[in-house]
Order: C-alpha cells, then structure tokens, then sequence
C-alpha cells in the first residue's frame, strides 16, 4: 500500500488525505499546531470567491467544480463523521458592483444564475439593510459552511478510517531527501518518512520549501473577523458591498469580514482591525451598531500570486507534491483543488487543464 505524508492538516491536508485515502493510499498527516485551526478555521465559509468573475480563469475553473461538489462533499461527511458541516444555501447579494455587466456575461457564460434586483426588493427581503444602496445583483445558489464543523468532520472521518495516522504539535523542520528523492520531513521528536510527501502547509508552504532552497511566492497575509449573535432571522441571505460581506449562519450568528494584513506571521487582533469591521458591519446593516462583538479572531491566509494555487509535483524534488497559496479561497477551492492533486498523484486522467497551477511552470 502506497503511504502519503501530508504536511498540514487545515482544510487542504485534511481533504487531500480523505480523497487519498478514499482511494486506497495510506495517509500520515503532520501538522504543526492543532488539526483545522489556522485559516481553514477563522475564515467566513462562502462557497464562493467574493467577486468569481474578476477571478484568473485558473481560479474560475476550481471554484466553479468545487461550487458543484460541496452538496455531495458535505453529505459524504455527515455519514462518515456524524458531524453535520453546515452547508447553507442563502444566496448572496452584491450591492452597487461597478462590473454588472461584466458579472451578467460571466454568469451567461458558465451557465450561473446572477440577475439584477431591484434594491427595494432586496429591503424587502432584508428590512435591516442600510438605505444607501442603489443596485444589487443577486446569485440565489450561493452557499455559505461552518468552517470549524467542516474540519471538525473531516477530522472525525479521517480518525474512523484505517490506515490514517495524524500527528499534531509537530512543527516540520525540514525535508528528508534520499537517492535524489524528497522521502519525509523533520520535526523536533523525529523523523516521518512515505513513499510521497505533500506539502500542504498553507501561509508556512513558503518558509518550508525555502529549506529546500526553492523560492516559493506564498506569504501569510492577515485576515481579522468579527462575529454578532442576532435574531435567526435577521439576516436571510449573504451581502457584500466593496471588500467587506456579511454572513449569516443558522443560528443566528452573523459573521462581519474581513481585513487584508501584511505583517509577517502576527496573528494578533488589532483595535484598529476591530472599529473598521464595526463600521463596515453598521454601513451594511445598521442595527448592528448597537449589537455587541461576540468574537473577534484573525487567521493567516496563504498569500499567492493572483491567488492561483500550486498543485502538482515539484520535478526538482521527485516526491514532493505542492498544493498550497491559495490566498483567499482554501476553503472555496479545496474540493476541486484536492481532487486535481488526488488524480495527479494516482496517475487518473485530471478533470481540469493542471497545467495552471503546474509548480514547475510557474516557479522558473
């Protein structure tokens, strides 16, 4: 049986190693700090890039695969974990998008439903939007998840499976290489080895190959969040106005992000961070003004050029395969992003052009 190190254990690892494993391999996950709680966990959960049409095609051509697995993905989970991720269709709408025509042609295109709505049907359906508003597009497919329970199923799922070993508190120090081959990775307490290493280390994917000496383009980009408790019905469908959205969950729990940092691997919450996200939370619905914070965290996102993933092996070290920088939609493009490296890996024919997102290709 072929054996796998995964390195990282956030929404890409984990999902890798389940598609591996599905297919017969052997999985050792390591992870340096615990399974699920870097970016995987502190981001928003919308199945979607913000704005999809200004997207690189290569993002597009995940994003929408991914779009349509989720379902599937999600019911696949509640079975095999008993843990229910969430997945909640409430639409999204965009509020006064200077593109709409750009937009319309993208959704005619890939066959999605975006339409314009008049701005007083939006009030009606959502009474405490702010009246400043004057446009809205509207996509009724769009799908918001429970990031943390999303993790938390696939972990569960990963524990009740044979031949799946997940090791955490295990910061990787550096790659084993042997006969010309990447064979495992270092850490304080020892050595793990596998047939095939994957790194899938998200913000940190770049400081680890740089151990190998090749220049990987990923950086930890800071993103702050801030969560409200409201009515379950306050807010019926997902609004993004400008860089900033609003998400409600089942429960009542509204989620307000986000920022976009650049300041190294400081995963600190910042005052400053927190009045902005405030006030964007009240320019979009009001009565959040006088809603308190019940949460207020930040996540390190895996910064990459135009946010386009590497997926694929890295032919100056046979063995080791990437699948890392994907900025800010892990979590969107993981289902498609993780079964474009599961086909790579197993030899199958790929159900997307790799070529994109191809290392060599795009690391010089």
């Amino acid at each position: 049986m072929q054996h796998v190190l995964v390195i990282g254990a956030g929404i890409i690892g984990l999902l890798t190693a389940y598609k591996l494993v599905g297919a017969g391999l052997r999985v050792t996950l390591v992870e340096g700090g615990e399974p699920g709680r870097e970016a995987s966990w502190a981001g928003g959960g919308i199945v979607s890039p913000l704005y999809p049409w200004r997207y690189p095609a290569a993002v597009q051509a995940l994003a929408l695969q991914a779009q349509d697995a989720y379902p599937a993905l999600t019911a696949q989970l509640l079975q095999d974990s008993g843990v229910d991720p969430e997945l909640h269709v409430t639409g999204l709408y965009w509020m006064d998008v200077e593109d709409e025509e750009q937009a319309l042609a993208w959704a005619a295109r890939f066959e999605r439903t975006l339409e314009r709505v008049p701005v007083d049907d939006v009030r009606r359906t959502i009474p405490a939007l702010a009246d400043r508003f004057q446009r809205a597009l509207y996509m009724p497919g769009v799908a918001n998840i429970r990031n943390p329970r999303l993790l938390k199923a696939l972990r569960v799922a990963l524990e009740r499976l044979a031949h799946v070993e997940i090791h955490s508190q295990q910061p990787v120090q550096g790659f084993v290489q042997e006969g010309g081959r990447v064979v495992g990775v270092r850490t304080a307490a020892r050595e793990y080895r596998a047939d095939q290493v994957v790194l899938a280390a998200g913000a940190w994917s770049g400081e680890l190959l740089a151990t190998l000496g090749v220049q990987l383009p990923v950086q930890p980009v800071r993103g702050q969040m801030i969560l409200f408790k409201c009515a379950t019905d306050f807010l019926p469908s997902m609004v993004l106005a400008g860089r900033r959205y609003a998400i409600p969950r089942r429960d009542g729990h509204i989620l307000v992000g986000s920022t976009l940092e650049y300041c190294g691997f400081d995963k600190s919450t910042t005052e400053n961070a927190l009045d902005s996200l405030r006030a964007t939370a009240a320019e979009l619905l009001p009565d959040l003004a006088n809603a308190p914070v019940v949460g207020h965290w930040a996540g390190l996102r895996p910064g990459s050029p135009d946010g386009i993933p590497f997926i694929g092996e890295l032919a100056s070290h046979p063995g080791l395969w990437l699948n890392c920088g994907h900025f800010r939609n892990g979590l969107v493009l993981a289902p498609a992003s993780c079964r474009l490296l599961a086909d790579l890996m197993l030899g199958r024919a790929p159900s997307i052009d790799p070529t994109p997102y191809a290392p060599d290709q795009r690391l010089g």
